[in-house]
């Protein structure tokens, strides 16, 4: 792990000293990034803190909801709401194995710590409502939340298959072989189709000639 970190910085950055202090700026330049991303579309800013656990509606995706079903009123598909908070998160850090006087000599490791994190809250014409989570220290994680029954209900309604919905899947439906035919085409090519189509047109904070550095 340690060993990708310096080859990422040395090697491909072409920095001869793999410093932490390099990984700063790339968080940095990935929150300005995505405050003038949000500004250029007019994109709202969702500074949230812990839930509330003590209520039902404080969940991120309960303050996301109204700009969701607005813009699926509107037929308009993209980044509708970001939501900016932190979170406890696996990232690199660092420390120097030189005594004094010593040249520097950085170690990395993994650790557990609280930093910040952007949610792009995208409804797509394919699958609705869903997000990408995006860290803002390295390494950089990324996780895309979506949900298959939502795919499935519009791949059905394309199809001119009738349904009744619930909240998450089917309540009946006229042609349940058709249905369950789309269902069991659903697969990981979906998700990553969602995930290349979004991330190329929202900020992260690797570039595409960073990312084929292999960090």
């Amino acid at each position: 792990m340690g060993g990708q970190v310096v080859r990422f910085l040395r090697d491909h950055l072409g920095h001869p000293i793999p410093s932490p202090a390099l990984l700063g700026p790339i968080g940095n330049r990935f929150r300005r990034e995505a405050k003038a991303f949000a500004a250029d579309h007019s994109i709202p800013i969702l500074q949230l803190g812990k839930p509330d656990r003590s209520r039902w509606d404080d969940r991120k995706l309960d303050h996301v909801r109204p700009y969701l079903e607005a813009a699926e009123r509107e037929r308009r598909f993209g980044v509708v709401a970001i939501v900016a908070c932190q979170e406890f998160q696996w990232v690199f850090s660092a420390r120097n194995r030189a005594g004094p006087g010593k040249v520097v000599s950085f170690e990395y490791f993994r650790e557990e710590r609280r930093v910040g994190i952007y949610y792009f809250y995208i409804l797509d014409p394919e699958f609705g409502p869903g997000f990408i989570k995006i860290g803002t220290y390295a390494p950089y994680s990324a996780k895309v939340w979506l949900n298959g029954h939502e795919w499935a209900k519009r791949q059905a309604v394309r199809a001119g298959i009738e349904f009744a919905a619930l909240s998450n899947g089917f309540a009946t439906c006229d042609q349940p072989e058709r249905l369950q035919a789309i269902c069991d085409s659903f697969g990981p090519e979906h998700v990553q189709a969602f995930f290349d189509r979004w991330i190329a047109e929202i900020p992260t904070p690797l570039t595409a000639e960073d990312r084929a550095g292999g960090y």
